[in-house]
């Protein structure tokens, strides 16, 4: 089965940079959709970023600051977050799954463990 490891969260100041990484294995070669989301404590879980095979997606909060892009590895997909603010605090997930990207969690039934990150005034 399809699986997901998340790496990269920590804390820093607001201002500052991330980089999260997702290692995924199992998927097709083709016809794929790798989402991040995150989950503030006691909030719902929010897609922030995605790609597939037709367009790149991010959600408003986010545009112009964060970058989902393939690694180093071909495995591997990125998420660069650049200009980190408070509210950006929360658990980070891969998530993947066959065809086009969707907004709602549900869609999704693989993913990783999660990533905390953690932003400060």
């Amino acid at each position: 089965q399809v699986q997901l490891v998340e790496s990269g969260g920590g804390s820093v100041q607001s201002g500052g940079s991330l980089r999260l990484s997702c290692v995924v294995s199992g998927l097709p070669t083709t016809g794929n959709c790798v989402a991040w989301f995150r989950q503030p404590p006691g909030k719902p879980r929010e897609v922030v970023a995605s790609v597939d095979s037709f367009i790149v997606y991010y959600a408003d909060s986010v545009k112009g600051r964060f970058t989902i892009s393939q690694g180093n590895v071909e495995n591997t997909m990125s998420l660069q977050m650049d200009s980190l603010k408070p509210e950006a605090t929360a658990m980070y997930y891969c998530a993947a799954r066959t065809g086009v990207c969707f907004r709602e969690r549900n869609e999704y039934s693989s993913w990783g463990q999660g990533t905390q990150v953690t932003v400060s005034s």
